[in-house]
């Protein structure tokens, strides 16, 4: 017979039922953008000089949610496709990687976003986007999976969606429920600062919605950009400028040298696992989606700097593995590839 469950209290296992349905209490729930990079053939060159592209699924939260799914975790997209056959092919592979797509919408009058990236010689990434409007900047708020969102564990979004509207309202309304059903805001900026109308305009819209968040990653470069040319490795400026009451965690990527983490608590440093790179495309989607993981499994992971520095160090080997295949979803690692990888360092 099974022990009687007070109500009130958690449940040891990862669901319980919610509104006459069986509903995931590890559950994320990722918002924003699904579309397709072109990327070209060969390394090294720029967009013009590219002698053929190749097609690969992409868009920053839809990347955080199969990476997720990939690590034996529990996820879904909400999101806009245009009704069309790229779109039906993103919405496929979501499915095919066993992310919950019902939070997908379709739009007959968009066309589904590409973008075509790549990696210079010089290093640089040069981005040129199809977007005027394209279908994932329609979504409104009337389309959104308000079942879903009361069901999310955590909610993880960027700054893409803020750009336009109708979507910019959408997002705003997806935050406002999930933070009243108890999710965990979780922000990844991932500025795209050839999306936006200004430079102006994109640290006013990435900066309004800066402080509902309960965790942020960042980077060192969006770090100069929002504070206006800011040193990104002073402590006092992070703290000072983008550690914000509410916070509960604030983490600052910084490639192939590892992360830094800031709590109210405590703060450090986390070295990278070490690879050697052939396309860096994904990288910190993949990071994200491994502390995501480790989050949604257990949030007590933020009170704890041991187990958090344990957590971040899994998510620099979730960006190491995906950082040694091209593309962003295609290279994104499962559980087993990323304790592969700790178990060869750390030996």
């Amino acid at each position: 017979m099974a022990a009687k469950h007070n109500p009130g209290e958690p449940k040891d296992d990862a669901s319980y039922t919610k509104g006459g349905s069986q509903a995931n209490i590890s559950l994320v729930v990722c918002f924003g953008e699904m579309l397709i990079d072109f990327v070209p053939t060969v390394g090294g060159v720029s967009l013009a000089e590219a002698p053929a592209f190749k097609k690969a699924p992409g868009g920053a939260p839809a990347n955080v949610a199969v990476c997720i799914s990939r690590l034996g975790g529990s996820s879904a997209f909400i999101g806009k496709l245009g009704d069309d056959d790229f779109g039906y092919m993103l919405a496929d592979i979501l499915k095919q990687n066993n992310v919950d797509n019902s939070g997908v919408r379709f739009d007959s009058s968009a066309r589904t976003a590409l973008a075509f990236v790549t990696l210079r010689a010089d290093g640089e990434r040069e981005f040129l986007f199809f977007r005027h409007p394209s279908a994932d900047m329609l979504l409104h708020e009337s389309e959104l999976d308000i079942n879903l969102l009361e069901q999310a564990r955590i909610f993880h979004y960027g700054s893409i969606s803020l750009i336009a509207e109708p979507c910019r309202s959408a997002h705003l309304a997806a935050m406002r429920i999930a933070k009243n059903s108890g999710s965990i805001l979780s922000y990844d900026p991932n500025l795209r600062l050839a999306l936006w109308p200004s430079a102006d305009a994109a640290r006013e819209g990435i900066m309004s919605i800066w402080e509902q968040a309960d965790v942020i990653k960042i980077s060192e470069e969006e770090i100069t950009f929002l504070t206006g040319g800011d040193d990104p490795n002073d402590d006092k400026v992070v703290l000072k400028k983008l550690f914000h009451p509410n916070l509960k965690l604030l983490i600052v990527t910084e490639g192939s040298e590892g992360c830094r983490y800031y709590t109210k608590e405590f703060k450090g440093r986390v070295a990278s696992v070490q690879v050697k790179p052939v396309d860096t495309t994904g990288a910190g989607d993949a990071f994200v989606g491994g502390i995501l993981s480790s989050l949604a499994a257990d949030t007590s992971v933020l009170k704890d700097e041991k187990r958090l520095r344990e957590a971040l160090l899994f998510a620099n080997a979730c960006g190491a593995v995906t950082v040694t295949e091209r593309g962003a979803i295609p290279a994104l690692p499962t559980r087993e590839d990323v304790l592969k990888l700790l178990e060869e360092v750390l030996a």
